[in-house]
């Protein structure tokens, strides 16, 4: 293994760590070689467990925390367009909906902005702002503890959902595993995601491709709570298999 290669995967490794997601292209540009150079590495540092491959980049991968908002916002932004298209129709007018944090369910929020009549109970600051520019919606929003992201947590935000019932909760998710069990990063946002799992007459789970294996700390629940999950590519057969035995529904978002 040449001195260059080893300087550049550990090179690599560290802006990944530093940025939590970044391109090939601005890799090839940084070290100022092929995209492919950068992909054989990608593959190289993937293979021994030291970062995640995604779609036309990586990632590092840590269990414990969630990769920083602003990274988060710009990552996979076609693929969240899709899958908020896709929600958005399957939601009709007029409907009462409970909307969770994530940079997924922003995308949502945009996306429902064609529809008319729908009530909307959320602990996303960024969603109420995005819905309550509609004159014909009703947005409130839950009490509690406001993080950088705009998601708004604790016993409080629990509780008022707990007063609530819903026809859709429209959520978002950290990572899934192949037994279906839902995980997330933070424990005060996992239990008011308990809470609108529990209060909503349909559950529409908002995925994107990258969520399926990826590891986060905390269990939140399992597929089985889910009507219909969105995402944007084929699962793997696993996970194809998990989905129907618990007779969840699929929508990949071409």
């Amino acid at each position: 293994m040449s001195m260059s290669l080893i300087l550049r995967q550990q090179k690599t490794l560290e802006l990944v760590r530093e940025r939590g997601y970044i391109s090939i292209e601005e890799l090839a540009q940084y070290f100022d070689v092929t995209p492919q150079t950068i992909r054989r590495d990608i593959n190289q540092l993937a293979d021994e467990g030291l970062l995640r491959r995604y779609h036309g980049g990586a990632a590092h991968d840590s269990s414990v925390e969630n990769t920083e908002y602003t990274m988060r916002v710009g990552y996979m932004l076609e693929e969240k367009r899709r899958i908020a298209e896709a929600v958005a129709a399957a939601v009709p007018d007029h409907a009462s909906l409970f909307i969770n944090i994530g940079t997924t369910t922003e995308s949502i929020a945009h996306a429902l902005l064609n529809h008319t009549g729908l009530k909307i109970i959320t602990n996303n600051l960024n969603v109420a702002k995005i819905l309550s520019t509609k004159e014909d919606f009703e947005v409130l929003i839950a009490s509690g503890r406001v993080r950088p992201d705009g998601g708004v947590i604790g016993q409080a935000t629990a509780d008022f959902f707990k007063q609530f019932k819903a026809d859709y909760a429209l959520i978002g998710i950290s990572g899934i595993e192949e037994d279906g069990t839902l995980l997330d990063f933070d424990f005060q946002e996992v239990c008011v995601s308990q809470e609108i799992l529990s209060s909503a007459r349909q559950v529409f789970l908002a995925a994107d491709s990258s969520k399926f294996g990826r590891n986060a700390m905390i269990r939140l629940g399992s597929l089985k709570q889910v009507d219909s999950i969105f995402t944007d590519q084929q699962p793997n057969e696993q996970y194809l298999k998990t989905i129907h035995d618990l007779g969840v529904n699929l929508v990949v978002a071409q």
